[in-house]
């Protein structure tokens, strides 16, 4: 043993002082990759994929707190009627920890991509997927780590919480930046879900984004809002459908976003669209209503048949009254006015029966589109900047209708079935255009169809956000017994938990200037 032992620190004595070049490369795993092997493209679509593919995160609050859906089950009490339910603290966190998850994949692509010419695209497309993101999650939550982020290698373990005024400074500032870095003669990016490395269109997407950053000021900073908003207009934004930002899902995995939300048999049985969702289609007659909805065919059976579809005639279309339940007590829907009644008989009654429905064949399948940002939203935002006295080329009612046609058209591609033409679209702009009369009744026609476009692509986060930064709709809270808002609708969601454990300092600062501290019903700062 003696023997051995020595013969091996001798060799090992050798080799280190004689074949130290080796060495590395002897004790390299050759079956995992490296910053010289490893291909960055690999993260973009990873980035595209976790932005939108929200899920129970999208739509437990906003979706129901927004009146877009309505459900009498108790999980979408945190929505629908602001109390606190089953994992509402994990809920109210979820976008928090997916806004991480993204950046570091993010932060990972670009520090990859940075000072590299043949990813030189793909680095300011990274730029421009974290300030989208880094948005969003400012846009939730209000002050959040942003410039000491993503800096655990630097030894930064603990960042700070960041101000959302200066967040929104840099986020404005990246986007011009790298949206103007973009170079159709470089390389494309590969992997990239949105436009297939298509520079031009990226370039759209960039300017959009700036354009939303912008009127996300409108109330707290009005100059500035107005300054980055003609900028936006001027460097190019979405001119067609065919600039959508959206990813196609594949059919080959679990679906995403809505749709595997949908697929739940509780879920599927017990979301509705919204009694406030469906008039407001029905009080214009708008031809999205039967692209959209559907009635359950009669009974329990038919209600849970995910294979089944119902019936689309927008006269029969209902929507379910948010602030409901089937408890038994004083808030079952049975025993509210206007309960239209069951569907079935005997043993197969379906209490939610002639209330209408997500249609199947648009939001209940593995391949469905999920929409990131939309031409109709960039039009409708135009025609608010026009209508605020802005200096961005067209007419405010020009861009008004630009938006709402785009809004019905593009719902082809959630599925062939929600196509609607574009001569029925334009016929339905031109008898619905913007009213005049005053600014707030420009700004209330168009935050409402904002609404109405979110809604139905099922980007209920963006429908949330841009409904506290507007007003529009004039939505009626609910007020059910036990609600933790005081009968409001959440205006922010809560950090998450984790943070008060993990970064106490930089939480306690954060929350120190949140006006009524970390709760549901306090205000980001531009949201006065």
């Amino acid at each position: 043993m003696k023997k051995t032992s020595l013969y091996i620190v001798t060799l090992v004595f050798l080799c280190v002082t004689a074949c130290t070049d080796k060495f590395d490369e002897i004790n390299t795993d050759p079956t995992r990759s490296s910053e010289s092997t490893w291909d960055p493209n690999f993260f973009l679509p990873n980035a595209q994929m976790t932005y939108i593919n929200l899920g129970y995160d999208g739509i437990l609050y906003q979706a129901t707190g927004m009146q877009v859906l309505a459900s009498t089950f108790t999980y979408y009490g945190n929505g629908d009627k602001y109390v606190n339910t089953q994992n509402s603290t994990s809920y109210q966190g979820s976008l928090f920890s997916r806004a991480y998850s993204i950046g570091t994949v993010l932060t990972e692509m670009i520090n990859l991509t940075k000072g590299k010419e043949q990813y030189a695209n793909l680095y300011n497309i990274g730029r421009i997927m974290q300030a989208m993101n880094m948005q969003r999650a400012t846009d939730v939550y209000g002050d959040i780590p942003y410039s000491e982020a993503f800096k655990v290698k630097e030894g930064i373990a603990n960042p700070k919480y960041d101000t959302q005024q200066s967040i929104y400074t840099s986020i404005l500032t990246e986007l011009e930046q790298a949206t103007a870095a973009l170079d159709p003669a470089k390389p494309k990016p590969t992997g990239d879900l949105y436009y297939g490395g298509d520079i031009a269109k990226w370039k759209k997407l960039g300017y959009s984004l700036m354009l939303r950053a912008a009127m996300r000021l409108t109330k707290v900073d009005p100059a500035t809002a107005k300054t980055w908003a003609e900028k936006a207009a001027a460097g190019g934004v979405f001119a067609s459908n065919e600039d959508n930002a959206k990813v196609l899902t594949d059919p080959a995995n679990a679906s995403s976003g809505i749709y595997n939300v949908y697929q739940v048999a509780d879920d599927f049985r017990e979301l509705r669209w919204s009694k406030t969702f469906i008039d407001a289609l029905k009080s214009t007659n708008d031809p999205r209503l039967s692209a959209i909805a559907e009635v359950p065919q009669a009974g329990l059976a038919a209600n849970q048949n995910q294979t089944l579809v119902g019936d689309n005639t927008p006269a029969i279309q209902m929507g379910l009254p948010n602030g409901y339940d089937l408890s038994g007590g004083a808030r079952d829907i049975r025993t509210s006015a206007g309960y239209p009644g069951a569907t079935g008989t005997g043993n197969d009654v379906a209490p939610l029966g002639k209330y209408s429905r997500m249609r199947i064949s648009v939001y209940l399948k593995r391949n469905g589109t999920l929409e990131t940002f939309t031409y109709a939203q960039t039009e409708l935002l135009l025609a608010e900047a026009k209508v605020r006295g802005w200096n961005v080329p067209g007419t405010a009612a020009e861009h008004y209708a630009n938006g709402v046609t785009a809004a019905i058209t593009s719902l082809a591609q959630l599925d062939a079935t929600a196509a609607i033409t574009p001569a029925v679209a334009a016929a339905f702009a031109a008898a619905n255009p913007l009213t005049t009369t005053s600014t707030e009744a420009s700004l209330k026609d168009i935050n409402t169809q904002y609404w109405l476009a979110t809604g139905t692509y099922g980007d209920y986060v963006e429908t949330w956000i841009n409904w506290r930064r507007s007003g529009y709709p004039a939505l009626t809270p609910v007020n059910y017994p036990g609600n933790v808002t005081n009968a409001t609708i959440p205006r922010r969601m809560i950090y998450l938990s984790t943070e008060v454990i993990t970064n106490k300092a930089s939480y306690t600062e954060a929350i120190g200037r949140l006006t009524g501290g970390d709760l549901l019903t306090s205000r980001v700062w531009w949201d006065k």
